[in-house]
Formats: C-alpha cells, structure tokens, sequence
C-alpha cells in the first residue's frame, strides 16, 4: 500500500513538471557531415586533398560519373561534395546545400522530435549503408524550407569499412567543431534550435548554439545577407602553428589572426582553422 501511495505520488507530480524535465532529449555524437555542391569535384577533391583531406569514396550515377564524394575529416565526420549540373535548375546553384548531425541512438532522437510535435521522415536506410532520417528546418534565404539530416552509422557501411583509412598524416586539422547556416529569420530559427532540438545557448554569444550532448561541437546561426549560399565552418586542430606551416607549403592563401587561420575553396567557402 505504501509503494502504491509512493507511485501514485510520484505521477501527480509528474503531471506539473514541464515536459523537458519529464524527458531527456537524446544526445547528439556530433557533425556527421556538411553537404556543399561544387562547379568543379576534380578542383574541390585537389584543393581539400592539398589541405591532407582525402577522399574516402565516391558515389557515381547510371551513367558511371561521379555524382557525390565523401571527403574525410575524421572517422566520424566527413564533407559531401556534389558536383553542379546547369542542365537541371535544382543542381545548378552552388554552394552550402545541408548539414547531417549523428546520432548513437536514431531512432530515439526521432521519437523525441514526434513528442516535440515535429514530422521528420522515417528512419531509413541511406545509399551508403547508414540509417537516415530528414527533417524541416527554418526557412533559408529564398524562403524553402533547410534539409536537416541524421544519421546512424551502421557496421557493413561505406563510411564503417573506411574506419582507420584515409588519414593523411598531414592533415590541417582534426575536426568540424563548427558550421554555420544562413536562415532569412535568426530569432525564429533560434528558437527553432533551442525549444524544438534542444541545443543550448552560449552565453555572450547568442547566435552559436551547443548541440545535445557532449560533442562540444556547434552550429551558428547566420543571417541570410551576410554568409548569403556560401558554406562556413570551423575546423579545430591541436596545432595551429603546423596547419600554418601546411598551409605556407602548398601555397595556400590564408588570413592570420591571433587563433584563427581563414581560407577559402575554389567556390568561395570559407574554413575557419582554430587550435581545439
């Protein structure tokens, strides 16, 4: 009689908590992937080759042509480059197309986005191997909707049998420890990250965000004007001095700050190289 008074209490008050102390929203490991369509797949894969950024493979279509590359930060994070196609207007703009967080336990974080009200796709699984699911994101700077990906990595995968390989020893940095992505609304979108996703406010620093999780990894929140179809992210390195150094010998241009290297790919993206 005692445990059920005890159980009983316990629900009643349950039933006054909000729901985000009812419910754990499941972690996030970090940034999977960044997807940027490119003019040229043979100057993109040379000019991330020259920063030690090997392509780990490739994906080709009917007609046997290359139609996405993989190209490998880290085991866990990578960038997709597709190549643009003027014939179809779609594939045509280039530029920053989506980001892909992982997540340990996919289908826990789905379930958690359908208790948030939200509709992302069904759990799948993606070309590659890997479980997928898509997601409505704020509105970018034409007004559609942003794809948000998720994904699961799965043992049999492309990305799971490259494990350990790819790894050039002259790597610029280590990993993705950020990206940016242009919304038309950043209050809304900010709101949309925070109350709908869970990401946590930086103090001093409203438009970069926390993820879920112990990633340490970000997302900043940019206006639509000032970062317009580029793509942004921050690499992190341990050594700032030898990414210098890379840099200088393959005759790289860059931007030197007190902590941060700037450069730019043949499209104009722009990477941001800071110590961890």
């Amino acid at each position: 009689m005692f445990l059920r008074r005890i159980s009983a209490l316990g629900l009643f008050l349950m039933a006054f908590l909000p729901l985000s102390a009812q419910q754990q929203t499941p972690p996030l490991a970090g940034i999977a992937h960044i997807a940027i369509r490119v003019r040229s797949l043979d100057a993109s894969r040379d000019f991330y080759n020259k920063l030690g950024f090997e392509e780990a493979f490739a994906l080709n279509d009917k007609d046997g042509k290359p139609r996405e590359s993989f190209i490998k930060i880290n085991d866990h994070q990578f960038l997709e480059l597709y190549p643009a196609n003027p014939e179809v207007p779609k594939e045509a703009a280039i530029g920053f197309l989506h980001v892909c967080f992982e997540g340990d336990d996919l289908q826990a974080v789905h379930d958690d986005y359908v208790s948030h009200g939200l509709t992302p796709k069904q759990v799948r699984k993606a070309g590659a191997g890997n479980l997928l699911f898509t997601l409505a994101g704020p509105l970018d700077a034409n007004g559609a909707a942003q794809n948000l990906e998720y994904t699961q990595y799965q043992p049999g995968s492309l990305h799971y049998n490259d494990h350990g390989k790819h790894l050039g020893e002259d790597r610029v940095a280590d990993s993705i420890g950020s990206v940016s992505i242009a919304v038309r609304d950043p209050a809304g979108a900010r709101d949309f990250y925070i109350n709908q996703l869970s990401f946590k406010p930086i103090a001093g620093d409203p438009m970069f965000l926390h993820m879920p999780g112990s990633s340490g990894q970000e997302i900043e929140i940019a206006t639509a004007a000032s970062l317009g179809p580029k793509a942004r992210f921050i690499l992190r390195t341990s050594n700032l001095s030898r990414a210098a150094r890379l840099l200088h010998k393959d005759h790289i241009s860059m931007l030197k700050s007190k902590d941060t290297l700037t450069i730019s790919d043949p499209d104009g993206n722009i990477l941001m190289i800071r110590s961890m």
